[in-house]
Order: structure tokens, then C-alpha cells, then sequence
């Protein structure tokens, strides 16, 4: 039986998880999640590495990785991952950590490409790549067939209607690049963190919206974590504290309009 440390609220080490059986909501409950985006960021990576040794996932794809993968080759083979960086686009992929393999595919598409493994991966994960997806529903349901049985895969995205978001979703985009890159001059095109289209296809957080569709797309065994906040006012006082209060007031009432990330995590039903 293989234990793994949960996380406390801080990233700190809490108390072992150890039945590789227990529901998604029980395994997020004792990685204690805070309730600000701040928790969601700094523990993406090891939330990923808490999945694969609590339930024995050792196959990855990352979705999106392109330029930037969670894990070079060296660090995916410390932890004893065997990891495939995904990408739509040829020249991201070119920019991906070198050593590492890498696949070619739309997962909205058909599926028909080469380097498409169907049942072929135990973990498939993703950051910040869905809300430029335009068919969200058809990706999960792609991941499903891509999933080996008792597969498992977690998404992390941002969610209208948080304010920032539904900003950055009404505005044309030569707009809110604009803006985005005069608060984060390092996000020009060129500095390695480009700002793509936005289209937010089922980024929400509500869990009564986004469950059905994940049922449709083959996954029963689903979890939704919502978080409230971001860090896109930091350079603005005044504004900084309003929105963070707001977010706070929304938090504590579990406001599902207005959350503004999600960790979605769904287990595909074993053979």
C-alpha cells in the first residue's frame, strides 16, 4: 500500500494518505486547500506528484505543455514519471524542456494523429490550456479515450464570470493583451509567456454546471475545487484590497459565479 504526504495549507506536510481507494473529495480534503488562488499556484506540482503516488499513476501527458512543461526529463524521471509533452502547435513543442518526448494533437480534434495513444496514459494534466479551447466538452471527452482504465486527469483553469475574467473575455483582444502586458511587461511575446485568445468554453466554477458535462464525457468519479482571488492588482493599491475583500465575501459564501480558478479532477472508471 503506497502512502503519500498531504499538503497543508501552507505546502506544509499534513498527515499521510493511504488507501489508494478513497473518494476525490476525501483525497482533496486532507491536501487542506485554502481558499485563494495563492494555494492553487504554488501547489499544482505537488498536488500532481500527491495524485500519481496515492494512486500508482505513472504514464503522463501533459496537455498544452509546450514552451514551458511541469517537469524537465530529469526531474519527471526523479519522481519516476514517464512523461509526454503535448501541444497543438509544432513550434511550441520545438521550445518544450529538451529530453523530453513530445506528441502533436489537438485534444478537441479527431484523434486521428500519429502520435495520439488512445488508453495509452494514467495521468493526464493540464495548466491554464482550457480556457483557450473552443469545444471543452469534446477535450474531456478525448481525454476519457485517451486514459487508460482507472485513469485519472486534472485540469487547472481560470473561470468566468470572476471579474478579471469576464474582462478579459468582453474585451477584443488586442485590448486586453494591452493591458495584460502593461501589468506583466515580462508577458510580452517574445519574454516566454505569451498571452493566447481566451474563449472560457465551460470554464466555470460551478459544480452543478460542469458535473453533468463530465458525466456526458465518460467520467463518473469527479471533483471540483474552486478557488476565489488572483494576483492580477498587485501593482495597484486601493484596487488590490477591494478585490481582495470581494473575493474573500465570495469565498466564505462559496460563491460559484464569481470563483476564479478551478481544480477539476476526474478518475476514469476501471475495466
Amino acid at each position: 500500500m503506497t502512502a503519500t504526504i498531504a499538503l497543508g495549507a501552507k505546502g506544509t506536510a499534513a498527515r499521510a494518505i493511504r488507501s489508494p481507494d478513497r473518494a476525490l473529495e476525501t483525497f482533496f480534503a486532507e491536501l487542506q486547500p485554502d481558499w485563494h488562488s495563492r494555494w492553487a499556484w504554488k501547489n499544482y506540482e505537488p498536488t500532481i506528484l500527491a495524485v500519481t503516488r496515492q494512486f500508482g499513476l505513472r504514464r503522463i501527458c501533459e496537455i498544452g505543455g509546450g514552451r514551458d512543461p511541469l517537469f524537465s526529463a530529469a526531474e519527471a524521471a526523479s519522481h519516476g514519471l514517464d512523461l509526454v509533452v503535448n501541444d497543438i502547435d509544432a513550434d511550441e513543442l520545438a521550445l518544450s524542456a529538451p529530453g523530453l518526448r513530445t506528441a502533436r494533437f489537438d485534444i478537441a480534434g479527431d484523434l486521428s494523429e500519429p502520435d495520439v495513444e488512445r488508453g495509452g496514459y494514467d495521468l493526464m494534466i493540464s495548466r491554464m490550456v482550457f480556457e483557450h479551447i473552443r469545444d471543452v466538452e469534446r477535450a474531456w471527452t478525448n481525454i476519457h479515450a485517451l486514459l487508460a482504465p482507472g485513469g485519472m486527469a486534472l485540469a487547472f483553469f481560470p473561470t468566468l464570470w470572476a471579474p478579471v475574467f469576464a474582462l478579459n473575455h468582453i474585451l477584443p483582444e488586442a485590448a486586453s493583451r494591452a493591458i495584460l502586458h502593461a501589468l506583466f511587461p515580462a508577458r510580452q511575446q517574445d519574454g516566454g509567456d505569451p498571452k493566447f485568445p481566451a474563449h472560457y468554453d465551460w470554464c466555470r466554477g460551478s459544480r452543478a454546471q460542469l458535473t453533468p458535462m463530465l458525466n456526458r464525457a465518460g467520467f463518473r468519479d469527479v471533483h471540483i475545487q474552486r478557488f476565489w482571488g488572483h494576483g492580477y492588482f498587485e501593482r495597484l493599491p486601493g484596487l488590490r484590497e477591494i478585490d481582495h475583500a470581494f473575493n474573500l465575501l465570495a469565498a466564505k459564501a462559496g460563491w460559484d459565479l464569481v470563483t476564479t480558478y478551478d481544480y477539476v479532477l476526474v478518475r476514469k472508471a476501471p475495466v
